[in-house]
């Protein structure tokens, strides 16, 4: 990026927020700090009112507004794939919002960018997947605003294996997408605890106009867990999986730990660090077994041996018939 582009990309930087840190401008061109004062004294040189103040950084002052700016061609495919990647995945309040903001964002194209746009519209499909769960509603919407203006929410949940519904009053502090799902990690009054509650599990969700408590932030919130699973000692499992089904393991992989992998010959060592052996990487392990096999440790082996050894007790005849030849 040269420079007078990168000046441009820090005036729109210094609108999207009140205020901006010099670091993150650092971090966001890949520049040194020193560059970083140099280009905001250029920026205040051309007249533009930027007010600093040392160890908390920069922001305009109030009321100071640049001219509408404009997209790039690629910005503009990108707004494009993010709309319908919005279409699929979030509910349908925040689907209404997000296209009526590429209204806005249309309206600022040039002519070639939006014929452009008009051409990728029918050319961009995104298609749904088994197990993709949409959240009901206006649920993510609600959440949202809850986070945003630091509000409870009153809440009807129903949470897995239950048959009835329990009213929560919670503080929602952020959501993210995990598993083909939304969640939310929220302090609940109920269980004076944070929980996490999953979005197509909520029956409804209500603003309220009781203030949350100063709380921890989501990133903050994941630091303490990340350090509180840190306690618990991680165990290593190591299998051989024949190349040819390695196709079908990389969708889920991740979920059980997997660290890394190692091509040997017509097998892929694959390497997990677990904290559910038994009931995790075991259970999935039986999904490959005919083209896979346990290098360590013992206690895979055994959790597995289990496994089979109660199918076998719950499916007897089955086994019987195949003993003898008869499948």
């Amino acid at each position: 990026m040269n420079r007078f582009d990168r000046i441009t990309a820090i005036l729109i930087q210094l609108q999207s927020k009140r205020v901006v840190k010099a670091q993150d401008l650092a971090d966001r061109f890949g520049i040194s700090l020193r560059t970083v004062y140099r280009d905001i004294r250029s920026i205040e040189e051309a007249g533009v009112p930027v007010y600093g103040e040392a160890g908390i950084g920069y922001s305009l002052v109030e009321g100071y507004r640049l001219p509408p700016v404009m997209f790039t061609r690629e910005e503009a495919m990108a707004f494009l794939t993010a709309e319908k990647l919005m279409a699929k995945f979030t509910d349908n309040n925040l689907t209404e919002h997000f296209s009526s903001a590429m209204f806005k964002v249309r309206a600022v194209l040039r002519g070639t960018e939006k014929d452009m746009v008009e051409t990728l519209e029918d050319n961009i499909i995104v298609m749904e997947r088994k197990g993709d769960v949409l959240p009901p509603g206006n649920i993510l919407d609600v959440l949202l605003k809850a986070i945003a203006d630091k509000k409870a929410i009153k809440l009807v949940y129903r949470a897995f294996g239950n048959e009835e519904n329990s009213e929560r009053l919670v503080e929602p502090i952020g959501i993210f997408h995990e598993h083909n799902n939304w969640y939310t990690i929220a302090w609940c009054h109920l269980r004076e605890s944070y929980r996490q509650f999953r979005a197509d599990r909520m029956i409804s969700a209500q603003l309220t106009g009781i203030s949350q408590q100063e709380r921890t932030s989501l990133k903050e919130y994941y630091k303490q867990d990340k350090e509180a699973r840190a306690a618990f000692p991680l165990q290593k499992a190591v299998i051989r999986v024949h190349r040819e089904a390695t196709k079908y393991m990389q969708e889920q992989k991740h979920y059980f730990g997997f660290v890394s992998e190692r091509v040997d010959g017509d097998y892929v060592e694959m390497t997990f660090l677990s904290m559910s052996m038994e009931e995790g990487l075991a259970r999935w392990f039986l999904m490959f077994a005919d083209k896979c096999e346990v290098v360590e440790p013992q206690e895979l082996k055994d959790a597995i041996a289990q496994l089979l050894e109660k199918i076998v007790q719950r499916h007897p005849l089955q086994n019987e018939i195949a003993s003898s030849g008869g499948l």
